[in-house]
């Protein structure tokens, strides 16, 4: 009973380590972010380079103005998850509640492949196939766009969203489902209407990881996108924030580096204030 008592508090002092590492790490990366982005907001000014619409990094007379980077950047996620979270939710259901075992093992095996899949395999794809479909299609000089990004974003969003959707609704008790069904409740009715609710919590940490994916992507949308700092049109070749830093950092120096760890600053904290509102609404429903 003592040695178990002791290899208990053993293991709580390993998580407890892992954990406060974890934290430390999300602390080191915050402040290092801070340090280095906000000189050059400072040197630019906040408002000129939130609301800026020109970024000509490399000119006589340089503009550091990212408001196309960040228009960009919200409209491609928010495509994405557009197309993305219905797919993803509706074939979770599917195969957590209807598919037979053969399918959905197949479709389960399929859908951890594309989890798998390196992002520029996807912007290889979507160079190759999709940016050339779009231009015969409608009718377009180059069918590098914001469209074909949002697009490979969707496909790149379903396995988080699936995979995480499937394990929240695996894990419903099935006396929910029995106690449903036994009150007169069609199967189509149970699982939408008591299944989904008593998973909501986990179906949305599968839109926020989904989220966090697609405005995280970098090599993909920067093969798909055009990579050209226009403002945001669904035809138009476009550059978002992580393609921004991407493309740039490898031969910037002074003030056009400081500029690009700003844009990493914006982007770190564009992500957290989705995270938080997020948290924020789920709170708010449970307490409800």
């Amino acid at each position: 009973m003592k040695n178990k008592k002791i290899f208990e508090n053993v293991v709580h002092g390993v998580f407890l380590i892992l954990g406060l590492i974890t934290v430390g790490c999300v602390l080191l990366i915050t402040v290092y972010l801070f340090a280095a982005g906000i000189p050059a907001i400072r040197e630019i000014g906040l408002f000129p380079f939130l609301f800026g619409k020109t970024w000509e990094s490399t000119s006589a007379d340089p503009s550091y103005g990212i408001l196309p980077f960040i228009l960009t950047s919200i409209y491609g996620t928010a495509g994405a998850m557009i197309l993305g979270v219905p797919i993803g939710f509706l074939t979770a259901v599917y195969l957590s509640k209807l598919a037979p075992k053969r399918v959905k093992a197949a479709v389960g095996a399929a859908v951890s492949l594309l989890a798998g899949i390196p992002s520029v395999v996807y912007g290889l794809v979507g160079m190759l196939v999709l940016v050339p479909g779009i231009r015969k299609l409608f009718h377009l000089a180059d069918g590098a766009s914001l469209l074909a990004a949002i697009i490979v974003l969707a496909v790149m969003v379903l396995p988080s969203i699936i995979k995480v959707s499937i394990t929240a609704l695996d894990a419903v008790p099935e006396e929910y489902e029995y106690a449903s069904l036994a009150l007169g409740a069609t199967p189509i009715e149970t699982y939408f209407k008591v299944s989904v609710p008593a998973a909501k919590s986990g179906i949305a940490a599968a839109v926020v990881l989904g989220i966090g994916r697609a405005i995280g992507e970098a090599m993909a949308v920067m093969m798909v996108s055009g990579n050209v700092a226009n403002m945001p049109g669904l035809f138009e070749s476009v550059r978002f924030l992580t393609t921004a830093v991407a493309s740039e950092m490898s031969y910037s120096s002074g003030l056009q580096r400081q500029a690009l760890f700003s844009i990493a600053l914006v982007l770190f904290l564009f992500i957290m204030l989705i995270n938080g509102v997020l948290n924020l609404l789920l709170k708010g429903k449970k307490e409800a």
